[in-house]
């Protein structure tokens, strides 16, 4: 399916006024502008090193100049499997420049998911860290059309990076003119009701993303400030890189692949880091580290978290170590984050009538939620409904999807999948995803209010409900637990503890004790992941003959 023939499934009217071609800033444009203004200033970290602006601009020249040498050229995917790394960050904008589609994969997964997205996404480049030549075998195998391969460091497989680099430098492949709905990036669901799709991120889509971000998470920004990656490029993360770049905000990345808590903070001293880009788990693994109380984090201003909503007990430690620097979005990948904030000023350390618990905020800058049942209706405040979402930050629609993108889209809305409802103020609750709801003797059970109230128990460190099938009731809920250091609780004693704080028909059925929750790359507690452990575990099915809660 040719890039210039992907359908708009969300377009903007023209009205009466025939159609025209919208050129539009090419993304790779907000690097040319740093080289420009800030050209010595420092734009990128990583160990000891550090690339000026200057510097940036040219090795991605030089990297276009190579790729298109080799064929590359508007409109083609370059399927990109790396970990963080600055060939990683230089690659999204060579990509960008010749108007090619940058298409990254999460680093974690298989070869075999690996070149599913290859093939799905008709790539006929791979850039492919060294550390990954299985990868880069099965992408070519599965996929006849991918010609170019270069490899990030050197190794059997293709082209080194550096070196093209080098041999290209002081070379510059024009910068491709693009209108508003040109593909940029093909930013892949997570796949947890199926096999990945390819949301169709634009240029024209990114660069209100990009104001967006600026207006609604990090006002004030500024090349003065500087930015802690402390997740993968390949999603949110690279998203938000892209709006530290429109700003000329150095970037800087962790020195080790694993996520170094003692380090992320020695950095956010010496850097003065003033914004982070993370998810809940990791909020509270930074929070609750002894680290944070040995570096200095005042330089801080914007602590963003996305992905899911942090349990109340949890922001509230976050904010006591951290002060009021918080900030939640949220939005999918589909809408880039781009639906809801809250800011830090309606993050409240205490309970209490300003606290808004459990909300993820109101309708982000240009954008418009709506709460429907199954047949398209808006709900009314406090009812329970499908969240819906309108405006420019949507995604032109799933690559080559046509099956996908008629269910995703009714009367022009976006239909997230997840379940929630607003308040009389517009503010937003997620009571969940439709997935996770489950349906207990012909009631509705959303478990996050079960595990909200369960992480207020002092033993209780990380919680998952989950619904599983059983014989008598349909469906009954397992809780997954870790417990906190130095602390004792049992099945039966937490159960009781539950019973009064909410209805018996929501207690769960069972509760079992882990080391650890499974997470994503990411870092998200992932629900599909730990039903697959739990039947690996010998925990499914339930004995029914317990009796569940009525």
């Amino acid at each position: 399916m040719a890039l210039d023939r992907i359908p708009v499934v969300n377009p903007h009217p023209h009205g009466g006024v025939a159609p025209v071609a919208r050129r539009v800033m090419n993304l790779a444009h907000f690097m040319r502008q740093c080289a420009r203004r800030h050209a010595e200033g420092i734009g990128f970290v990583w160990g000891e090193t550090t690339w000026t602006w200057a510097a940036l601009d040219r090795r991605i020249d030089a990297l276009a100049a190579a790729l298109a040498a080799r064929g590359v050229a508007k409109g083609d995917r370059v399927l990109v499997q790396s970990k963080n790394c600055n060939q990683m960050f230089e690659t999204m904008f060579a990509c960008f420049r010749l108007g090619a589609v940058y298409v990254p994969t999460n680093f974690r997964q298989t070869p075999g998911e690996v070149a599913y997205l290859g093939q799905a996404s008709g790539a006929t480049a791979m850039i492919c860290h060294r550390d990954f030549p299985e990868h880069a075998a099965a992408a070519r195998g599965a996929s006849p059309a991918l010609r170019v391969v270069v490899a990030i460091g050197e190794a059997a497989f293709g082209d080194d990076f550096d070196a093209l680099v080098a041999r290209h430098d002081g070379q510059a492949a024009p910068t491709a003119p693009v209108e508003h709905d040109d593909p940029c990036w093909f930013f892949f669901t997570s796949g947890t009701t199926g096999r990945p799709k390819a949301s169709v991120l634009t240029h024209g889509q990114m660069a209100f993303v990009v104001n967006n971000h600026l207006c609604d998470l990090m006002p004030g920004l500024t090349h003065t400030d500087a930015s802690l990656v402390v997740a993968p490029l390949s999603h949110g993360a690279g998203v938000h890189q892209l709006v530290q770049v429109s700003r000329g905000v150095k970037t800087i990345l962790l020195a080790s692949e694993r996520l170094d808590i003692d380090e992320a903070w020695s950095l956010v001293a010496k850097w003065r880091v003033t914004n982070l880009f993370t998810v809940p788990t990791i909020v509270k693994l930074l929070t609750e580290h002894p680290a944070v109380d040995r570096h200095d984090h005042s330089s801080l201003r914007h602590v963003i978290y996305a992905g899911a909503p942090m349990y109340r007990e949890d922001q509230k430690h976050a904010l006591a170590k951290l002060g009021p620097v918080l900030v939640q979005y949220f939005g999918l990948g589909e809408v880039t984050g781009a639906i809801t904030v809250f800011p830090p000023e309606l993050h409240a350390a205490d309970d209490g009538p300003a606290a808004r618990a459990g909300t993820c905020g109101h309708e982000r800058t240009g954008m418009q939620v709506s709460i429907q049942d199954n047949d398209g209706r808006e709900c009314a405040p406090h009812e329970t409904g499908e969240i819906c979402v309108c405006g420019v930050a949507v995604f032109a629609g799933y690559y080559d999807n046509p099956e996908a993108n008629a269910k995703a889209f009714r009367d022009g809305w976006f239909r997230t999948g997840d379940l929630g409802h607003l308040d009389a103020e517009g503010f937003l609750f997620i009571t969940g995803r439709a997935s996770d709801m489950y349906i207990s003797g012909g009631s509705n059970v959303y478990p996050r209010e079960t595990e909200e109230k369960i992480l207020t128990h002092p033993a209780i460190a990380e919680i998952a409900i989950l619904g599983v099938p059983d014989r008598l009731w349909g469906e009954v809920g397992v809780a997954v637990c870790v417990l906190r250091a130095g602390t004792q609780v049992s099945e039966a004693e937490l159960l009781a503890w539950l019973e009064g704080r909410v209805a018996r028909y929501k207690l769960p059925k069972r509760v079992f004790f882990w080391d650890e929750l499974p997470k994503s790359a990411y870092g998200k507690i992932t629900k599909k992941i730990i039903i697959e452990e739990l039947a690996v575990r010998g925990c499914l099915p339930l004995d029914t003959a317990r009796q569940p809660p009525a």
